[in-house]
């Protein structure tokens, strides 16, 4: 299992409900290839720093999650399907930062030190 995030850029256009059904179909996506999501992080409304398919600004939101490259393709199929999504990106995170903390925030416990 990796360590992942997804970044998800939805239309202020949309309400409410309809990032959140769009959110809700991608974590089941995720689930049911295996993966464990974790912390979901709203930005909220942010300016873009240009124009992007005629718009001006969106709804950011942030995810992270473990699960297998099969899982995080799926979910990036799932997001890229999306009408209400104006763009995402699926990162893998370094290893270094997976055994320092969980997709939950909390920080794995470590071997104990001898010396």
């Amino acid at each position: 299992m990796r360590l992942y995030e997804v970044m998800v850029i939805f239309d202020t256009e949309v309400p409410d409900t309809a990032v959140n059904a769009v959110l809700d179909r991608a974590l089941e996506a995720l689930r049911t290839h295996g993966g464990q999501p974790g912390r979901v992080d709203r930005w909220g409304r942010r300016q873009f720093a240009y124009e992007m398919r005629h718009r001006h600004e969106g709804y950011y939101v942030v995810v992270e999650f473990t699960g297998s490259p099969e899982a995080a393709a799926e979910l990036d199929r799932v997001l890229g399907l999306a009408d209400e999504v104006l763009r995402h990106k699926v990162v893998r995170l370094p290893d270094r930062l997976a055994r320092r903390s969980t997709p939950t925030g909390r920080r794995a416990a470590r071997p104990a030190e001898v010396g």
